[in-house]
């Protein structure tokens, strides 16, 4: 639901995909009950966003016929939010039959990739954004609508993409209604330059809204870069228990940048996540059982956490460069 709580301007929120980002490219995926006791693992570490999956048709996309399930299961749990993906009309009306708090409307950078990705041109995608707007008024249901932009660092089909491109994009969402704006790494091409650059114009413009920053480590700059974009004042990051993922269109993709590495970036840089890292880590070894043979990720699940220093976040956001 459409809350000011939901992403506090005075500290980090880390967003959980797993159960959604992280099923793209899996050979298998984990049953409905295996997939409620994951999120009840993670929930009591400390996550409180978990995206759980995607509106799309069953025969096509098996892994998320239970998506309404998991929805009301975190619908129970206090101060826990749920995000999925709604690329089109259908999918808009059956979330909002769901209490959902946050449906995702996905395009891409360049144009290239917007077809390939969803068959949408992006002024179409764009489109989706008032109608999810419109339908949301009709509905007895508030869900947050986030715009997330593909490809923003670069394209595997087209190359290169224009940071004014990306900011002109993301205001066109805002304009058609965004109530967040996300830009993503999908194909894992950015440095934590060119990341620094792009999230300093997207939040020194839009930074009124959420702004999300969404990694793929797939070259291992994972985390570089989500400490650039830390520093140029994104306040949410994206990423997934062991590094699951990848992207259809990213032959060779590794996947998303691992969650819990994030929590220890955050946490090393004196930026409280109010995640515990050690049941964390408990939660991530529970993958090997539920997605038996899939390649996991990470450095801090297999070092484990410092001991004899202080590493633990001590302070909220601060509102300056740490």
């Amino acid at each position: 639901m459409l809350e000011d709580n939901m992403y506090p301007t005075d500290r980090i929120s880390l967003r959980e995909l797993s159960l959604r980002d992280g099923l793209q490219m899996t050979k298998t995926y984990p049953s409905t009950d295996d997939k409620i006791k994951l999120i009840q693992m993670m929930y009591e570490a400390g996550v409180t966003h978990f995206e759980v999956g995607s509106f799309l048709p069953v025969k096509m996309f098996p892994q998320f016929a239970d998506i309404r399930t998991l929805i009301a299961f975190v619908a129970d749990l206090p101060n826990a939010y749920t995000t999925a993906l709604t690329l089109n009309e259908r999918a808009m009306d059956d979330a909002l039959e769901t209490p959902l708090d946050e449906m995702v409307i996905a395009l891409s950078a360049t144009e290239e990739h917007c077809q390939a990705n969803i068959k949408r041109s992006r002024d179409s995608a764009v489109g989706l954004i008032r109608t999810a707007v419109e339908k949301r008024k009709a509905s007895s249901w508030n869900p947050m609508i986030a715009s997330a932009i593909s490809v923003s660092f670069g394209c595997s089909i087209s190359g290169d993409v224009d940071p004014d491109d990306v900011l002109e994009l993301a205001m066109k969402c805002a304009e058609a209604g965004a109530d967040q704006i996300a830009i993503a790494d999908t194909v894992g091409f950015a440095g934590p330059k060119q990341v620094h650059e792009l999230s300093k114009m997207v939040v020194s413009h839009l930074g009124d809204l959420p702004i999300v920053v969404h990694l793929h480590d797939t070259r291992g700059t994972g985390i570089a870069n989500a400490y650039a974009a830390l520093d140029a004042g994104v306040r949410v990051l994206d990423g997934t228990l062991g590094g699951l993922g990848g992207c259809p269109f990213a032959p060779g993709a590794t996947g998303n940048v691992s969650f819990e590495d994030l929590v220890y970036l955050c946490e090393r840089s004196g930026l409280r996540t109010g995640i515990d890292l050690e049941k964390l880590i408990e939660a991530r070894n529970f993958l090997p059982t539920i997605l038996p043979g899939e390649q996991l990720y990470g450095a801090i699940s297999k070092a484990g956490t410092p001991t004899r220093i202080t590493w633990r976040g001590s302070y909220q956001w601060p509102g300056q460069d740490f």
